[in-house]
């Protein structure tokens, strides 16, 4: 198995007004990306090239859209990359960032 192209723990994953997790994971491996539990399991995941990531108008910095099988999430991550050695989710523009890099749409 390849190493992830990104990898993000403690991420709020949430759908409409209800929280799945508060310390989630977001993985982009091997052209997939997957929405994980705190505890690893898998709550939806989608070829990239089918996700839709952008950032919310109305939202904080720390947060992303993630359109995956016609069902949105809102994913809570860092303001700001946290330094290095330091743990913390990376900023929500790099999750943008690596989902259209991954899906060959630019970045």
């Amino acid at each position: 198995m390849a190493e992830p192209e990104f990898t993000a723990t403690g991420v709020r994953i949430g759908k409409r007004l209800r929280s799945l997790t508060r310390a989630g994971q977001v993985r982009i491996s091997d052209g997939r990306l997957a929405l994980l539990t705190s505890y690893g399991t898998e709550i939806d995941s989608a070829p990239v090239q089918a996700v839709r990531a952008s950032k919310p108008w109305f939202a904080a910095e720390d947060r992303a859209l993630a359109d995956l099988n016609g069902k949105r999430y809102l994913l809570t991550l860092g303001e700001h990359d946290p330094a290095p050695g330091e743990p913390g989710p990376p900023a929500a523009r790099r999750f943008i960032e690596a989902v259209r890099k991954a899906a060959g749409r630019g970045g």
